[in-house]
């Protein structure tokens, strides 16, 4: 079984919609994985019929048992964080701002603080319109531990692919260099790197390469909307070769690609021409070398 993960060093690259296309094109063959946990979308171009749906509980978080309360203010004062305002009369905690240290439980004199499991999102397993499984997640709002979410998601799709003797798991990581991108690389065999020809995309392309490469993992790269910028997607080029990274692909910029998310589908389904040929050239190109 091979771990295939898309990345990019920032949003806006067309990540998600070329890992849309790419799974479309893998069908039966993969199981899908969006660890873009933060800003998850991969559901509205996979049609995917949320089957299974279970919590996800990860740290700590304060809750005053208002009973057992004498009001005191101990906790509050303690607080380096300010998560227990006072709303109504009673000591409250603010679940945004907690950070589950436990030191206020440590200082109450009427021991009326719990530390509670937290439920900081939602995963998924769905079947999507290919027949295959995909295994998604949403982050709850203002939660942490989006690395821990990803890691999960990432288990299940491997454990779901290893018992139906799936060829692929084809993840969608999240853009940046943060924890979460952390989390999507581990145990990868390969790496494809989505990146367009603007200062920032080649900026940020070589400092997601910087992580890839402490991982140790080899990676080509797509470029999207190559024609809009000549002259970087030439540095872009000149920078793959330096670091001996394959160019997968060149995409030109193509209307089409808004049309058809429009549509709930990816490109390869909605366009028949150019950009179905470059995408069905790309995934035989990168199976082949994974």
């Amino acid at each position: 079984m091979k771990e295939i993960v898309v990345i990019s060093g920032k949003g806006g690259t067309g990540k998600t919609s070329i890992t849309a296309s790419l799974a479309y094109l893998g069908g039966k063959d993969i199981v899908l994985a969006d660890c873009d946990v933060d800003a998850a979308d991969m559901h509205l171009l996979m049609q995917p019929d949320f089957g299974q749906a279970k919590d996800f509980y990860s740290g700590l978080i304060a809750e005053i048992r208002q009973d057992d309360c004498i009001q005191c203010g101990k906790c509050a004062d303690i607080c380096r964080f300010d998560a227990i305002p006072v709303i109504d009369g009673k000591y409250i905690v603010d679940p945004l701002s907690c950070e589950g240290c436990g030191y206020c439980p440590r200082v109450c004199p009427t021991d009326a603080i719990d530390m509670l499991d937290m439920n900081v999102g939602k995963w998924y397993v769905s079947t999507i319109k290919t027949g295959t499984t995909m295994v998604h997640a949403k982050l709850g709002i203002g939660a942490d531990n989006s690395g821990k979410l990803v890691a999960h998601v990432k288990n299940e799709a491997k454990r779901i692919a290893e018992e139906e003797d799936k060829e692929i798991v084809l993840v969608d990581g999240s853009p940046g260099v943060g924890c979460p991108v952390v989390s999507s690389l581990s145990g990868a065999k390969f790496v494809v790197l989505v990146t367009e020809p603007t200062v920032s995309g080649l900026h940020d392309l070589k400092r997601v390469y910087e992580l890839v490469d402490k991982f140790n993992i080899p990676a080509g790269c797509i470029i999207n909307k190559a024609d809009l910028n000549p002259q970087v997607s030439a540095e872009i080029e000149s920078f793959l070769k330096q670091e001996n990274i394959g160019h997968i692909a060149s995409l030109p910029y193509d209307e089409n690609f808004t049309a058809a998310m429009t549509q709930g589908k990816t490109i390869v389904e909605y366009d028949e021409n150019n950009l179905n040929e470059i995408l069905t050239q790309s995934w035989a190109k990168i199976k082949q070398i994974a």
